[in-house]
């Protein structure tokens, strides 16, 4: 018995696909095809014909870089019974909450995320909890010290009752006593809870609604007359796990001042990792946006199991859980839910090296943030090496332990609250290797995806897990304006790391990232260059229609064949890629016409504001997108009834599919009053076919928002402004498509 196996802790298996592999490559042949017949027939065509050719040749590249990213689905399943027969001593996990502004993320949100974390099914004293607030509020440290006595009650409940979501807000929404036969003495503590619990949310909301949320007195007294971009460093130990009941409770707002970058997210979560460091160093950390709370309480325990165990699991250097949200509205009318994204690429990449690190529900190694490669050990002990990582004689000692895999000699956390406020000053970092060897990598607005990127150039490997019900709960964006914004963000960051010296070019040249897994990042770092070809493409139709020109066959040419299997082969194949993950063909339509008003608005923007970035002209700017409270009281019947209408404000975001809905009406409308000849006018061209004006009916199909929003008013109508900018811009590109036939 004693040479017996040990039960494995993870098994990842292969998914069978082959059908679906069949269709990726059916579209890819297709695609192929229509590229051979453009070649082939392009001398005998104009510029029409080439750009056509251009914008096809990119989709097929994009195509093919998707496929290889959906070829080799795996599934994986966890053993967490078989984790403290192997491992009594379980390891410790630090985690990471980060919030930024109190206004746009409201603190009652981050109190839930910080409750679920709390109460994990994890032994207390193995955890702790640290929040970086980056708009250094008052009211967030407020809610925080309030609601870690609410934890005290709350960790207990849950965990006698083996309560299954953890965030209070969500526990809350159901009556369990109505539902069941609960015994008398659950019913009194789950109503005492709950009357606790609403009293909890009472003072926080009356102290948002005062000018000074609080009395600025006791610990209060550091946040007067503070500025959120010049202040010192605050770090409060709100509550320590003394009784192991309740894990570590740690507020921390980084030192921020004028003359020194404070690299946003990335530079947060670097003062995390080094006063947590020093604090309790554990060898793994786990970090959340403050919307994610944990929806499935053995979330530590399922990362482990890959995390820990057999020697073929050392090299695992982080396990990323998907992004799933709480809020989501039915059929996904703003496209940001990423269901199928998930399902097909987040389980093809788990077949390769593994997905990248998303930002948020992600659990990592220590020694991996801190730049350790796989299996070396190599340079700890060098003194020079050591002074990468800062002045701190003490944090040093802290990262040596962590690289070794050493506990070291741990003190109370408090012990080292002077030496945390060293290591989270604006200064710290300077003559360090902080955010360009290791930590969190400065140089985009996607610090998340940049760092995976570093991690993977090493070697390490990582998996994507999904757990059911869901490991966290996410707080998608809501509305136009954050969809967008979000999505513009992503763009731009992806791109910086695409144009820097980071890029996965160099790292699969110079590292160790494997072929196929550079070519996924490829895709996603390209997702904001769609944007050209994508508007080009969408033009197109208008154009031709305006010029009396066509850059399809004709209809009675046999090659019409090609593009039109095309259009329902890709159509048929992802909407059956919806159907097969349980969601309707409304949701596959609204995120097919979301994918072009996206590519064309918000992509756009990403690649103007890089190309102003390198020019040289404007820095990139982070943009916190708005979450909204848990239950916003003016939310309207449509968007309680599962059909959310479109929502504009006046940014210029909005202008370009405006003007591209207002070419193609144009265009649209002049064909049908017969303003547009059959022929050209030196009598050779046969004008205008009927794939054209099919083409320029999708678009207008695809854009049915914006067209909406020409006649509506309020936030569900296209601002005044944005719609004389639009028809300004649209009235010169007609006059520049009629002149071109004239």
């Amino acid at each position: 018995m004693a040479n017996e196996i040990p039960f494995p802790l993870y098994h990842k298996t292969a998914r069978k696909n082959t059908i679906q592999r069949a269709l990726d490559t059916t579209l890819l042949f297709l695609l192929i095809s229509l590229l051979f017949y453009r070649l082939l027939s392009l001398k005998t065509h104009g510029f029409v014909w080439l750009l056509a050719f251009l914008c096809e040749s990119w989709f097929t590249f994009f195509w093919f870089l998707i496929v290889n990213a959906k070829w080799n689905p795996v599934d994986i399943k966890t053993y967490p019974q078989s984790l403290e027969p192997r491992f009594p001593e379980l390891p410790a996990v630090d985690m990471f909450v980060t919030t930024a502004d109190p206004v746009r993320e409201p603190p009652i949100m981050t109190v839930n995320t910080v409750l679920s974390l709390l109460a994990v099914d994890y032994p207390a004293d193995k955890l702790a909890c640290y929040v970086s607030d980056d708009g250094c509020s008052a009211l967030t440290f407020y809610s925080l010290v309030e609601s870690s006595k609410f934890a005290k009650l709350w960790v207990r409940f849950c965990k006698k009752y083996k309560v299954q979501v953890r965030a209070p807000f969500r526990y809350f929404l159901e009556d369990p006593i109505s539902t069941s036969a609960p015994n008398l003495e659950f019913k009194e503590e789950w109503e005492k809870i709950k009357a606790e619990y609403e009293h909890l949310c009472l003072k926080i909301k009356e102290a948002s609604r005062k000018s000074a949320p609080c009395n600025l007195t006791h610990d209060l007294a550091v946040f007067a007359n503070i500025e959120t971009s010049n202040h010192p460093t605050i770090i409060k130990i709100i509550g320590e796990n003394c009784e192991e009941d309740v894990p570590h409770l740690v507020y921390i707002s980084r030192e921020k001042r004028p003359k020194y970058p404070h690299h946003f997210k990335a530079g947060a979560m670097n003062v995390l990792s080094r006063v947590s460091g020093l604090m309790t160093n554990a060898p793994f950390t786990l970090n959340v946006d403050c919307d994610m709370f944990v929806n499935n309480p053995q979330v530590v325990r399922e990362a482990l199991c890959q995390l820990v165990g057999r020697e073929s699991e050392r090299d695992m250097g982080f396990i990323q859980y998907p992004q799933c949200f709480y809020n989501a509205t039915k059929d996904d009318p703003y496209g940001n839910q990423m269901v199928v994204l998930i399902e097909y690429i987040g389980r093809g990449l788990a077949g390769l090296q593994g997905p990248p690190y998303s930002g948020t529900g992600c659990f990592h190694r220590r020694k991996v943030i801190y730049g350790a490669w796989p299996g070396n050990a190599a340079s700890i002990n060098d003194y020079e090496a050591m002074k990468e990582f800062g002045k701190s004689e003490e944090f040093q000692e802290s990262a040596t332990h962590a690289l070794k895999g050493e506990k070291g000699i741990r003190k109370s956390i408090s012990d080292y609250l002077e030496a945390s406020f060293q290591v989270a000053a604006c200064d710290y970092e300077s003559g360090s290797s902080w955010g360009i060897k290791f930590g969190w990598i400065y140089g985009s607005m996607t610090e998340d995806v940049l760092t995976g990127l570093n991690i993977h150039k090493k070697g390490w490997k990582s998996n994507f897990h999904l757990l059911d019900p869901p490991a966290f709960l996410g707080c998608a964006p809501t509305g136009g304006p954050a969809a967008m914004t979000q999505q513009k963000r992503w763009a731009t960051g992806l791109l910086e790391i695409l144009v820097s010296k980071s890029n996965p070019i160099v790292f699969t040249l110079t590292g160790n990232l494997q072929f196929r897994l550079y070519l996924f990042y490829i895709y996603l770092l390209s997702w904001g260059l769609t944007s050209v070809p994508e508007l080009c493409y969408a033009a197109l139709p208008a154009y031709c229609i305006i010029a009396n020109s066509y850059f399809l066959p004709k209809v009675q040419d046999p090659a019409i064949l090609i593009p039109v299997a095309i259009f329902v082969t890709y159509n048929m194949l992802t909407l059956r890629e919806y159907l097969k993950v349980d969601l309707s063909f409304r949701a596959w339509w609204n995120n097919m016409r979301m994918a072009r008003i996206t590519a064309t608005s918000a992509y756009l923007f990403g690649v103007l504001a890089v190309v102003l970035k390198l020019l040289g002209l404007s820095d990139t700017v982070f943009e916190v997108t708005q979450k909204d409270d848990e239950a916003s009281e003016d939310e309207d019947d449509d968007e309680i009834n599962g059909t959310a209408k479109f929502t504009f404000d006046e940014s210029p975001i909005f202008v370009p599919g405006t003007t591209l809905l207002l070419v193609h009406l144009t265009a649209l409308l002049s064909l049908c009053l017969g303003l547009r000849p059959l022929v050209h006018k030196d009598g050779q061209g046969s004008g205008v076919g009927l794939g054209e004006v099919l083409c320029s009916l999708w678009v207008v199909l695809c854009f049915r928002p914006f067209m909406k929003g020409l006649f509506r008013r309020g936030k569900y109508g296209i601002p005044s402004s944005t719609i004389f900018k639009s028809t300004s811009l649209a009235f010169v590109l007609v006059c520049l498509g009629t002149a071109s036939w004239a």
